[in-house]
């Protein structure tokens, strides 16, 4: 099925790592993927990190999203944990980028409040929420995995919010061109 859009969304981790691609067509979601990348089996952290960017990257390249949504780190009270998540972000992030692919971060509230419309809803909430928004049959078993399709819902319906009424958005390419139509030879 031709997608207007894709997006693709992180729900970063150092032990486990959620994905969910969803496509957009006429104004409306679906899922295309959903899975978990389990990291608890490697002990070496920069280990994981490869792991992380090569699996974000396989991810991009196969799906080619248009967008890439990350939940930001939220403030704990242990400092190393803290320090680990943010560099699994950091390389999930990179690999976006390494692919040119927009990057787009919302903090686990903000999450939280688009999809349940409350910013301290349970990981149950937010999966339920998920399950009917997305019309997923049968829920994963693992949070991490409705968490990233959480977070790519948070950008589409971001994006929806911030786009003028009538008027469509462009974006990748189709955007670059429209907004520098002097720098494209024809």
């Amino acid at each position: 099925m031709d997608y207007e859009r894709i997006i693709i969304g992180i729900d970063p981790g150092t032990n486990n790592m959620g994905v969910g691609v969803i496509g957009i067509k006429k104004n409306k979601a679906e899922v295309i993927a959903m899975d978990v990348l389990k990291l608890d089996k490697l002990t070496n952290h920069p280990l994981k990190l490869k792991k992380i960017f090569e699996t974000v990257l396989r991810n991009i390249d196969h799906y080619k999203p248009d967008e890439f949504a990350i939940e930001a780190p939220f403030f704990g009270k242990n400092v190393q944990s803290m320090l680990k998540l943010g560099r699994a972000q950091g390389v999930a992030i990179a690999a976006a980028l390494f692919r040119d692919i927009p990057v787009f971060e919302y903090s686990p509230r903000k999450v939280k409040q688009s999809i349940t419309g409350k910013g301290s809803a349970s990981k149950e909430q937010v999966a339920a929420m998920i399950q009917h928004i997305l019309t997923i049959s049968e829920l994963p078993k693992n949070f991490d995995t409705t968490d990233a399709l959480a977070v790519a819902m948070c950008h589409f319906f971001q994006k929806k919010a911030d786009a003028p009424a009538g008027k469509t958005t462009l974006t990748g390419w189709k955007a670059f061109i429209a907004e520098n139509p002097k720098r494209v030879s024809k």
